[in-house]
């Protein structure tokens, strides 16, 4: 399992994911869910993934190489908007379900895969997309500004209670983080290092990458204060009195 958020707001978008896999008690292992292609002044797109890891690789790996082709079918370098891009995604997510998805649902292997993938593209604003398992997609609003997928039960409440498409990307950084921190405090299928990639709209290039690990120090605050914070709330916090 997985977490992964992507948040569109005006100052820009924000994409995060954990990167631990396991298929079972005794078999965990690190694979980073996220996927970069940028090319300075011309576009910024950022994926991240969740589901079956040999469904979501091969597809984003049937995009990479389709891209370097070279010729004139669309592609994620010559896509002429991020509308594009998610129903190539989409579209990808289809063929390699329709190859593998039987072989796997007949061993009773998972064959499901969900995307977040954002940027923009020179030419229009960043926008946000949601890709499910069946290739179609939705797009973030102003009202619902970010998507999660995989275990986003746990992370959801604080997001919703902080982030506003007006929230700045040093707070949405910041709740997204602590998102995590109660995510992987409820469930250990989702564990460090986070993958981190803020993006300020209309620049073109990628405005910070950072792999948070057990040794960040911000982290290790952010953890630690937000705990120590929650129970003090908590204990100030009126007992009822209903007789």
């Amino acid at each position: 399992m997985t977490y992964c958020v992507a948040m569109n707001l005006d100052a820009g978008l924000i994409f995060a994911s954990d990167s631990r896999t396991n298929a079972g008690v005794d078999q965990i292992a690190r694979f980073s869910k996220m996927r970069i292609f940028a090319r300075d002044g011309d576009r910024v797109i950022v994926t991240l993934s969740s589901g079956n890891l040999s469904i979501t690789q091969n597809a984003l790996n049937t995009l990479d190489q389709r891209a370097r082709g070279g010729d004139n079918q669309l592609n994620l370098w010559n896509a002429p908007s991020m509308f594009d891009i998610a129903r190539l995604i989409g579209d990808a997510v289809r063929e390699v379900r329709a190859r593998d998805g039987a072989h796997l649902t007949q061993n009773n292997i998972d064959a499901s895969a969900n995307f977040l993938v954002g940027g923009q593209i020179r030419g229009e604003p960043p926008r946000l997309f949601e890709v499910y398992s069946e290739g179609n997609f939705i797009e973030a609003t102003p009202d619902t500004c970010y998507f999660q997928i995989g275990e986003s039960k746990y992370g959801k409440p604080v997001i919703d209670r902080v982030v506003s498409r007006s929230t700045s990307l040093s707070d949405a950084t910041k709740c997204t983080l602590v998102s995590f921190d109660s995510t992987m405090r409820s469930n250990i299928s989702v564990g460090l290092p986070i993958d981190l990639v803020i993006y300020r709209t209309d620049a073109l290039r990628i405005g910070l990458q950072r792999r948070i690990d057990e040794n960040d120090p911000y982290f290790q605050m952010l953890h630690t204060q937000w705990g120590e914070g929650l129970r003090q709330v908590f204990t100030q916090l009126p007992n009822p009195e209903w007789g």
